[in-house]
């Protein structure tokens, strides 16, 4: 048997073409482009095209700012202003130590101490925020002559409350002493100041992301501004409570060095404060 025909398209029916989308094409020689109207909606709109990616551009900024606190991130650098002025108090009470407790010619470290601070000051008088090697060894030297100066002067008064030599006046032995002890805490916080994440240069450029010390702001960033960052201050405090609590007191010590020095410093203080108290005590009586 044959098999049945199938039924097939007609011949008289329409056969349906594929639909294809058809770009129009705008050539140099079509009118629209030269239309001036035309002109002026394309320029527009290219103009408002670059205000949105300038405007996301700030708006990746903005948001980076709000999610980085400021300590991690670049920032103008730290005033000059509070630094100079920490290191002058220091430079006098060098000044005004007993001339048995200083080290002879008594003017020669205190002149050293004036012309590298005023050397830092010329090289940034405002902020901080410009760094060489010769920046960083000027006030390194700076820092190392204030202790020097400050630990002979410690040295020699511990000698003389434990020899017997020195103490026979209380008021000189107690403005002695507290002489000594706030130089400590201005050299002490001038050391942790340099040395955590680098110095103060290497803070405001977020070189380092590592702190050496953990302050409160950082672990709990809603109770400081969006702009905190560490400052002179702040390492002064850390210095303060340290040389008065023995101890850590609202500040961490993360790193070795800052432990270690921060032990250093406790000792220093309780000796020179037991010492000096001790003896005083037993003067007025």
């Amino acid at each position: 048997m044959s098999e049945p025909d199938l039924p097939s398209a007609r011949d008289d029916e329409p056969t349906v073409p594929a639909r294809h989308e058809e770009v129009p094409v705008v050539s140099q020689d079509d009118s629209r482009v030269n239309d001036p109207g035309m002109h002026h909606m394309l320029t527009t709109m290219r103009e408002h095209l670059e205000r949105l990616e300038r405007l996301a551009g700030t708006d990746e900024r903005l948001v980076e700012a709000k999610l980085t606190p400021a300590w991690q991130r670049a920032t103008a650098g730290e005033h000059r202003l509070p630094v100079a002025g920490f290191i002058a108090a220091a430079i006098v009470l060098q000044i005004l130590l007993p001339a048995r407790l200083e080290i002879h010619p008594y003017w020669v470290l205190p002149a050293l101490e004036g012309v590298l601070a005023v050397g830092l000051m010329a090289a940034n008088p405002r902020r901080i925020n410009r760094s060489s090697r010769a920046l960083r060894g000027t006030s390194l030297l700076l820092i190392a002559t204030i202790s020097l100066a400050n630990a002979w002067s410690a040295v020699l008064l511990i000698h003389g409350l434990i020899a017997g030599t020195s103490g026979s006046n209380a008021a000189v032995l107690l403005g002695s002493g507290a002489a000594i002890y706030l130089t400590n805490i201005i050299v002490f916080g001038l050391w942790y100041w340099e040395f955590d994440r680098g110095g103060p240069v290497a803070r405001a450029q977020a070189r380092r992301p590592y702190p050496d010390f953990m302050f409160v702001q950082m672990t709990n960033p809603e109770l400081a501004p969006a702009d905190w960052s560490t400052q002179f201050l702040d390492y002064v405090w850390l210095s303060y409570t340290n040389a008065t609590a023995f101890s850590p007191t609202d500040v961490m010590p993360l790193s070795r060095w800052a432990k270690q020095l921060m032990m250093l410093q406790s000792a220093v203080s309780l000796v020179t404060i037991g010492l000096v108290i001790a003896r005083a005590v037993n003067i007025l009586k």
